[in-house]
């Protein structure tokens, strides 16, 4: 555990959520004062540090965090959808990613 010191989004530019992603990125990395990455279709790095199925294949976004000392800590690999709407919902995902983050850096 650690402080975060950076965040990285492993975008698909063509995706469909792809500008909520980067606005969830971007938010995140501001509040917490630290540089935002963005990989561009990085699937060996999604592969090596997020979520991947059972083939072993990562689906594109997936937003991390890296720590102190280099950790990398996957923060969200899926963008939750309000159930009522079935819309992408950006408030649930930044909560989401708030709660990972204190998670991840052991905070309060």
């Amino acid at each position: 555990m650690g402080r975060v010191t950076k965040i990285i989004l492993v975008d698909l530019p063509h995706h469909p959520y792809s500008k909520h992603w980067k606005a969830l990125a971007e938010k995140i990395a501001n509040e917490l004062g630290v540089p935002l990455e963005v990989k561009n279709e990085d699937y060996v790095f999604a592969i090596e540090h997020g979520e991947t199925d059972d083939l072993g294949m990562a689906s594109l976004p997936q937003l991390f965090a890296e720590l102190e000392g280099g950790e990398i800590r996957l923060l969200l690999a899926r963008f939750p959808f309000n159930p009522t709407t079935l819309q992408a919902d950006p408030e649930e995902a930044y909560r989401v990613v708030k709660e990972k983050i204190k998670e991840v850096t052991g905070e309060q």
